[in-house]
C-alpha cells in the first residue's frame, strides 16, 4: 500500500511542484458529492517530470446519519445514529509519452449508537464502516488504496489498467458516503468516432464502499468456516443471495464483468445510449435509451425512454428468480429473464427542472445489478430504494431548483409511489417515498454542505393466497455531510 510518507517523499524530491491553491488544487463538487478534477497535470517531456509535475488532491469529509425504522423481525420501532469522519488523498502524475499513473488512498472512521453485534442492522450509514471487520472483532474502520492504475492516453482515447472508478449504466462509484465503489481490471474510453463516446472494460474484482479489500465481483459469500462470510464478498443489496462462492466453484465458473457502452449525439437534439454488460456463463444485460430535446417558448422539454433486457445465461438455474431465493409468486422460479421499461419527461427553465418518471419491471424475475449502477436511476429511483423487483411499477415526480437569492444553493426533492407485487413474499410492501436534499457550496473556501431527508410510508401487507405478512417499510432518515477540498 502507498503510505502517506511515500506521497510526501514525491513532494520532497520534486522541488518544482507548487502547492499554491489557485494553481494546483482546482476542484468542483457535484450534487452526488463525487470529487472531480477541474485542473489536471499536462504532458511533460521527461520521465522525472512525469512525477514531479503531478498533482495532489485532498479531501476531508464528515457524514452523519439518523434513522427511525421498524425492526423487520420484532416489529419494534428503533432509532439508530452513526457518524463518520475521513477523507482521501489522490495523486495524479503528468503524462509522459502518453503514460501516467494515479493512486487514491481513502479512509473512514465511524461511531454509532448500536453495539458491534447489532452493526449489521444499520440501514443508513452502513457504508461508513466495514461490517465484516467489525463483526470479527476489529475496529470496523476502513483505510483502502481504492484507486491505483496506469493510464495510456492517445489522442481522443485512453486505457486504464488497475484499480479505478469505472462509470457506465450499471457500474458507478456511488460516492455518496465516504469511500467510492471501485473495480480492478482494464478499461478503454474513446472519442475517436465523431459525436460518439465508446467505453469498454473487462473487470476482475470489485471493492464495495463498505469493504477494505477487493472481492469477487458477482459472488455472495458462503464459506462454512467463516460465520460472517456473507459480508466478505459482494454483499450489495442488489446482489443475488443464491449466487454463492461454493456454487461457482463447483461449476468452475469465474465471475468476470465485461462491459460495452456507446453514447451518440450525431443527430441534433437527440442523445442515444446503448449498453451491454455480461458476467459470462451467468447473466447479461442490454440497455437502449433515447432522449430528445425540443424548445417550447422559454422551456426545454426532454422526453426520454429506456428499455433494458436481462438475459439468464445460467444464473437462474443456480439461484432462482428472486434475489433472496424466495420464489413464491414467480411464474418461472428458475429463470432470471426479465425486462424493464422506463419513460420520463424533463421540463427545464433556467434554474428550475421538473421531471416526471415511470418504470415497469415485467412479471418475470428480479434484476441482479450489484455494481452500484441502478436500472431505474434517473427515472424513478429515490434515495436508498430498490424498485427493480419483478412486477414492480414506480411513478416519480422530481423537482430541482437553483435558488437565485442564495448563491450556490440547490434544492432537490422527489416523490415516488412504488407498487410492488402483492403475491411475492420476496419483495417489500408497497410504499410512498418523499426525499428532500439541499446543497450549499462555498467555492472560495472549497467547502460544501449537504442535507438529505427521507420519509417513507407503507403498511404491513398480507401476501395474497398466503399467511405471510410483509413488514412495514416505513422509516424516517436524516443525513448531513460536510466536504472540504484542498
Amino acid at each position: 500500500m502507498i503510505r502517506l510518507y511515500s506521497i510526501i517523499l514525491v513532494y520532497l524530491l520534486c522541488s518544482n511542484l507548487s502547492y499554491a491553491e489557485d494553481e494546483i488544487f482546482k476542484h468542483s463538487l457535484k450534487c452526488d458529492m463525487t470529487q472531480i478534477f477541474e485542473d489536471e497535470p499536462q504532458e511533460v517531456s521527461t520521465f522525472s517530470d512525469m512525477f514531479c509535475n503531478g498533482m495532489f488532491y485532498g479531501r476531508l469529509r464528515a457524514n452523519s446519519f439518523s434513522l427511525r425504522w421498524e425492526d423487520e423481525i420484532s416489529g419494534k420501532k428503533e432509532d439508530s445514529t452513526i457518524a463518520a469522519i475521513g477523507g482521501s488523498i489522490i495523486y495524479k502524475s503528468a503524462h509522459f509519452n502518453g503514460f501516467a499513473v494515479s493512486a487514491g488512498l481513502y479512509t473512514t472512521h465511524a461511531k454509532g449508537s448500536l453495539s458491534e453485534d447489532e452493526s449489521s442492522l444499520y440501514k443508513a450509514g452502513k457504508d461508513t464502516f466495514s461490517r465484516y471487520s467489525l463483526l470479527r472483532g476489529d475496529s470496523g474502520s476502513i483505510t483502502s488504496l481504492a484507486k491505483a492504475y496506469i493510464e495510456y492516453k492517445y489522442e481522443e482515447s485512453y486505457v486504464r489498467l488497475g484499480r479505478q472508478i469505472y462509470t457506465t449504466f450499471l457500474t458507478k462509484s456511488n460516492d455518496t458516503k465516504m469511500i467510492p465503489n471501485t473495480f480492478e481490471g482494464i478499461s478503454l474510453v474513446s472519442k475517436i468516432i465523431p459525436n460518439t463516446v465508446i467505453s469498454m472494460a473487462y473487470l476482475l474484482k470489485q471493492k464495495l464502499r463498505d469493504h477494505a479489500d477487493f472481492h469477487h465481483i458477482f459472488v455472495y459469500g458462503d464459506t462454512k468456516s467463516d460465520p460472517y462470510s456473507m459480508y466478505a464478498e459482494n454483499d450489495d443489496s442488489a446482489m443475488h443471495r443464491g449466487i454463492t462462492l461454493s456454487k461457482l466453484r463447483d461449476k468452475n465458473i469465474k465471475d468476470r464483468l465485461f462491459i460495452f457502452e456507446a453514447k451518440n449525439s450525431s443527430i441534433d437534439n437527440l442523445a442515444l445510449r446503448v449498453n451491454y454488460t455480461a458476467v459470462p456463463k451467468l447473466i447479461s444485460y442490454m440497455m437502449l435509451q433515447a432522449d430528445y430535446r425540443f424548445e417550447i417558448n422559454d422551456w426545454s422539454v426532454i422526453p426520454g425512454f429506456r428499455y433494458m433486457k436481462q438475459f439468464d445465461d445460467g444464473a437462474g438455474s443456480l439461484a432462482g428468480a428472486n434475489l433472496k431465493e424466495l420464489t413464491q409468486g414467480y411464474t418461472n422460479a428458475n429463470s432470471l429473464d426479465t425486462t424493464l421499461y422506463g419513460a420520463r419527461i424533463d421540463m427545464v427553465n433556467d434554474a428550475f427542472k421538473l421531471r416526471l418518471g415511470y418504470t415497469k419491471i415485467s412479471d418475470e424475475a428480479d434484476m441482479v445489478t450489484p455494481w452500484r449502477g441502478f436500472p431505474t436511476a434517473g427515472f424513478t429511483r429515490a434515495m436508498s430504494q430498490y424498485n427493480w423487483y419483478a412486477n414492480t411499477q414506480s411513478y416519480m415526480v422530481q423537482l430541482d431548483y437553483q435558488l437565485e437569492s442564495v448563491p450556490d444553493f440547490k434544492i432537490l426533492t422527489r416523490f415516488v409511489v412504488q407498487d410492488f407485487d402483492d403475491r411475492k413474499i420476496g419483495v417489500q410492501a408497497d410504499s410512498k417515498v418523499f426525499t428532500f436534499d439541499t446543497v450549499k457550496s462555498f467555492p472560495k473556501q472549497s467547502i460544501s454542505l449537504k442535507t438529505r431527508f427521507a420519509h417513507v410510508t407503507g403498511n404491513e401487507q398480507h401476501v395474497l393466497h398466503s399467511a405471510f405478512i410483509k413488514p412495514n417499510p416505513s422509516y424516517d432518515e436524516v443525513r448531513f455531510e460536510i466536504n472540504y477540498l484542498f
